[in-house]
């Protein structure tokens, strides 16, 4: 099975990378074609634009940062949409709207080819090891014969729902993880105005039932002073702002939303954690 792959950022390229080494032959495309030569040397070959990717392989993955991205990739002059081509799967596993799935699906069918939302769960040292959680909304159908390919980059794939139900359960996911990022933050502040180490304090959370791998993550890079993006804090923003978009509503939400969009003009290139500089 031939698979082509678009977007080459901080996931896409270790994400790719996977796929080359368990045996498929993968193609890639990026705006910026440099970003192609790390896989190239590993065997890929490159692909000038959507069009000629989609025509030339069995799926399609897509790992890109927004909508307004996907829209590009499908229809811009030469995107997904433009191609001679049917019968393909194309896996969008970037974290975006419900809605643009759901138009990307409907604009995928209507030139006989499938479409699935498959967003993940994990950063990059997950994706570098083939430990990602992986939602899919879409067709079943169409699910089983994906999900072998999905299965070499996850340790967990799961079919939620029809079209754009990736997306939601992502997002839910997303939602809890700006909750848990800006929780450990304060606790940690509050800890340190009491005369509490960092350290010692870090060492009770990973020590008791609250401690989990976030916290080890985070806490980490909390006493590293270490912020680079591992999940960009502008991306956190992204989320939550697509969450509230869907109807979430409650406190912890509306709270945790106000704070990371008020981080975000100094510290949205840096780890969703810089959020601790920001309070």
């Amino acid at each position: 099975m031939n698979i082509g792959w678009i977007g080459l950022g901080n996931m896409g390229i270790p994400m790719a990378a996977q796929l080359i080494n368990a045996g498929y032959k993968v193609s890639v495309y990026n705006r910026s074609k440099d970003k192609g030569i790390e896989l190239n040397k590993l065997g890929s070959t490159i692909a000038e634009t959507p069009k000629s990717l989609l025509e030339n392989v069995d799926i399609v993955i897509i790992m890109v940062s927004d909508d307004e991205a996907i829209k590009q990739i499908f229809e811009s002059e030469n995107g997904l949409l433009s191609a001679e081509a049917s019968g393909k799967i194309i896996i969008n596993m970037s974290t975006v709207s419900p809605a643009v799935s759901k138009a990307m699906d409907q604009k995928s069918q209507q030139k006989g080819n499938a479409y699935l939302d498959a967003p993940v769960s994990g950063s990059v040292k997950q994706a570098e090891t083939g430990q990602l959680v992986i939602v899919v909304g879409g067709d079943e159908t169409v699910f089983e014969k994906a999900k072998p390919v999905l299965d070499t980059l996850g340790k967990l794939t799961l079919r939620v729902g029809e079209t754009g139900a990736g997306n939601q359960a992502k997002l839910a996911i997303n939602s809890l993880l700006a909750l848990y990022a800006q929780g450990l933050a304060e606790t940690v502040l509050f800890a340190n105005n009491n005369g509490i180490k960092t350290d010692d304090l870090l060492n009770l959370i990973n020590n008791a039932a609250i401690g989990n791998i976030f916290t080890k993550i985070k806490g980490d890079a909390i006493l590293a002073d270490h912020y680079k993006p591992a999940f960009a804090l502008k991306h956190i923003v992204k989320d939550l702002r697509l969450a509230r978009d869907e109807g979430i509503s409650s406190p912890l939400a509306e709270t945790a939303l106000k704070t990371f969009e008020s981080a975000e003009a100094a510290f949205g290139e840096e780890d969703l954690i810089a959020v601790i500089k920001s309070l």
